[in-house]
Formats: structure tokens, sequence, C-alpha cells
């Protein structure tokens, strides 16, 4: 199953393309009845208040107007590579350009090659200023040359992208128009599941089409890396939709339509927004500097699930374990260490990896934050000041004092942290991080563990140097490998005057 992004490649009619409605509701409301009724002796079961279905008509006559189509012009380099079609998103035709470069490769054995083709999509957007500011998804202008923004009112102009953000998949864009209807914006946070939600966008290039669902999730995780908490709904929403606002009941915008979850490329009763008040912050930094920036941690998290919850000794599977910590990053700088597992930042529980990325994608850079962290059994705090999302951490200088006596061997070592502890399953062992010299001619590799040498266990660098300092002129690693142990003999080098 794919994620695919919902922009258009080009107006094409679907053969099975059919929205519909299981049962047509009165405006008036519904009276749901209650499942069984109560025993006698029993308690009586719980009421729930009937709820008036919304009048989508009179949200999209009040609001239709504020939702625009985006077509877009330009050029994109497309490479004959491996098929990557099933993990690709429905952004443009030059997709379909890479799919026949392809084919003609493989039927006439050319080599791999990649050429400039034109590029044409469709997309949505809407109105959130009278005089002509859009809000869209960054993939719908990816790759344009031109933007050409087409109102109801049949009018068209050509529009100036103000940025784009690729990290939360927001654009702005700028028309020269006045008097323009506006949306109404709502607040996400007072979404609950369950609640009706109305889509409105161009879905394979039919304007103005209008689906309705109801929210299936709230600050759903994506495993895009781009740390938006998504609104998931199952309000219909195709190629085309991209951009494209979803109301709440009252017909106030909660969020921009941006990716599906399938595994044909079309909706299958799965789909995501992003929300709005992350939009709008977003959009507040393109139109004041042209750009978003985002903090930056520089850790790897994964979930925590019941096992690794008994393995930490924490009270319940909750957290974010960090898998890794970038040298020389914001989270290394503040003392994170692999194996920590972030239970929360600022005064606000984590309950999932997710909660972390989203947290640190929209907040600042050098902004400070509290970590709270559980380690080695036990809670603690640490402060990080964020670093800036696309700016390559500097990793700190490695002091001589640690890599000297192991020059001779040309290894590269450093301590394995909790967490790799226990993926070996040992208490001991040095990472090897680098081979050179010797040791790689001795067949020693990068994320290989050294368990000792001349049989002296070593966990720590001042182990390991005193080892090798002790030896002749060659010293026998005990080196696990895999779920293997092996012995690798290292004659040392001399050393340099």
């Amino acid at each position: 199953m794919t994620i695919h992004s919902c922009g258009n490649p080009a107006p094409r009619l679907y053969a099975h393309l059919s929205l519909g409605l299981a049962a047509i509701l009165c405006a008036g409301g519904v009276a749901f009845p209650p499942a069984h009724a109560a025993e006698p002796g029993t308690d009586a079961p719980a009421s729930f208040a009937t709820v008036g279905v919304p009048d989508f008509s009179q949200i999209t006559r009040r609001y239709g107007s504020t939702v625009v189509n985006i077509s877009i012009s330009g050029m994109r380099q497309v490479s004959v590579g491996p098929d990557t079609s099933d993990t690709a998103g429905d952004d443009n035709d030059a997709d379909s350009m890479q799919q026949f470069l392809r084919r003609f490769q493989q039927q006439f054995g050319g080599t791999g090659a990649s050429m400039q083709v034109p590029v044409r999509g469709l997309g949505s957007g809407f109105i959130v200023s009278e005089d002509g500011l859009i809000l869209t998804n960054a993939h719908v202008i990816a790759n344009a040359s031109d933007v050409v923004v087409k109102l109801t009112d049949r009018r068209e102009f050509h529009a100036r992208v103000i940025g784009s953000d690729r990290k939360t998949d927001i654009a702005v864009l700028k028309i020269d128009a006045r008097g323009l209807p506006t949306v109404s914006i709502g607040n996400p946070a007072e979404l609950q599941v369950g609640q009706w939600v109305l889509a409105i966008g161009a879905p394979y290039g039919f304007e103005n089409s209008v689906s309705a669902g109801v929210v299936s999730a709230k600050g759903r995780s994506l495993p895009d890396g781009s740390g938006v908490p998504f609104i998931q709904t199952d309000a219909a929403v195709n190629p085309g939709n991209s951009g494209g606002p979803l109301f709440n009941a009252r017909g106030e915008v909660v969020g921009i339509n941006s990716q599906i979850y399938s595994r044909t490329g079309g909706f299958q009763g799965l789909s995501f927004a992003i929300p709005i008040d992350l939009a709008l912050k977003v959009q507040k930094q393109i139109v004041a500097t042209g750009h978003a920036s985002h903090g930056m941690l520089g850790v790897t998290v994964q979930e925590v699930n019941q096992a690794l919850a008994e393995a930490f000794r924490l009270p319940s599977p909750t957290g974010a374990l960090l898998l890794d910590v970038q040298p020389g990053s914001p989270g290394a700088k503040a003392g994170l260490l692999p194996g920590d597992v972030i239970v929360g930042v600022d005064g606000k529980p984590i309950t999932s990896a997710g909660d972390v990325q989203t947290l640190v994608t929209m907040a600042q850079p050098g902004q400070r934050l509290l970590f709270e962290v559980w380690r080695d059994g036990q809670p603690g705090h640490l402060t990080v000041t964020l670093g800036e999302a696309g700016k390559a951490a500097s990793p700190p200088p490695v002091p001589r004092a640690d890599t000297q006596a192991l020059s001779l061997l040309g290894l590269q070592l450093r301590p394995l942290q909790p967490v790799e502890h226990l993926a070996i399953g040992s208490a001991a062992g040095l990472l090897v991080e680098a081979a050179n010299g010797p040791a790689q001619a001795a067949g020693m590799q990068a994320r290989d563990v050294v368990l000792s040498i001349n049989g002296k266990t070593v966990a720590s660098l001042d182990q390991a140097r005193a080892a090798v300092k002790g030896a002749g002129g060659t010293v026998a690693l005990l080196v696990q490998r895999g779920g293997e142990k092996l012995f690798v003999p290292i004659s040392q080098s001399a050393p340099s005057r």
C-alpha cells in the first residue's frame, strides 16, 4: 500500500470512477434508536444526543466560490532508472513519460539516461485573503514555470508563487485581484473523531466537486518524515483534490487535503489533510520571508511497544525511543543518547514517535525545549536548543587521546549505546565506525562489534587502548558481525615519526 499525493496528472476519464451515497439523509436530522432495550432491574444504556446531518448544500453555496482550480506547466528532469511507479505520487504527467522512456530503453537495450520533459498538472486551492492570497499544496506547483488559477466565475489569473515548503507540503500563491470571497477558518483542535467533514476540489479535473465523510482519526503520522499531524477522513479525495479545503460542519476550513493511502492510486477510504493552524503558521512565514523554517533535533525515533517498555522498565508502552543521535546535532549537544525514551516535551506528554516529529517540526530554530527523558529506569530532564532543518550538523572534533592508540590498527571505535547492547546481547563491546589500513586489510568492516582484544574484554576506549598497548606486533580481535562471532588478527603498523 502506498501513500500518494493527490495532485492530478491531467484530466482523464476513469470508467469505474463512481462517487455515490449509500443513503440519502434529510437535513432535519436522524434519530438513532437505542441498540437494545434495558432489561428490568438493570441500568438503562447510555443515551446519545441526536445530531442533525449538516446541510452541505449551504456550505457549498456559501464557500464553493472560495475554492479555485490550479493548472501548472513547466519542465522536469526525468531519469530512466528502476521502476518506482508504485511509490510515486500522482503529481503530473511526467510520470507517464518516464514509463515510456523506461520501456523504450528495455526494448532497445539503451543505457540509463535523463532528459527534460514538459510537465502539466492540475490541483486545487482556496482563497484566504480578499486581495488574492491562495493556499495550496507544495507538490501541486512543483516544477512549475507557469501557474494559472481559475475561479468559479471562470476568470483566470497567472499566479505568482510567493513560496513553498516541502517539509509541510504548503505553498502560497498570489493573484492580482480584489474583493474576492474568502474562507472562514476553524480550529482543528475542536474536531472530534466521527464528526462530519466536507471536501471541495477538482478530482481528475472535475471542477468544484464536493464529497463528504467523517473524521476517521486525528494526529496521524505518515511515513513521509514530514512531522505533520494529519487529519484522517473517509471523505472521497482523488488526484486533483490536492490543495483543496476540508470544511467542518459549520463551514469552517480545518484542513488542506493532501494525500491518500491507496493500492491503486485512487481513493480507497483513507485520505489525509494538513491541519489549517499548521498551514497558517507556514503561510505567515512564507509571506514574511519567502520560505519557512523548522526546528531540527537530529535524532531517529521509533515507537515503544510492550516488549520494549518491559526491557527499558517503562511504566507503560508510551513515548519515543531514540534509535540514533546524530553527532554534533542539537540532541547530541544536549546529552540525548540512543536508548533514551522521550516521554514529554515542554510539559506535553509524548505518546508516540510522531509526537516528537510534530513538535520539533513546528518549533523554530533556536527555540529551547525541555525534554522529559526516561533513562536507565529513571526519569530525567534535558534542555535542548533546536537547530534548523536542512542545515547539516557539524560533528564534534574527536579527541586525539581517544584514537591515538588504536590508530596503529586503523580502527575508529565508539562505545555501544544501551539499545545496541540489548541488540547484541552483551554488556561489552565497541562499535567499529570505520576501518582503514591494517584493520581494513584484515577484513574489518564498519558496524562490526569488537568484544575483546587478545582475550581481554573491552567495553570502553580506555580498555581498548590498554589492550593494544600491552600487545605485541599482532593483536587478535574477537568480533561479532551480525549473528556470528569470529577472531580477526591484525598486525600493528609502525608509528609514524
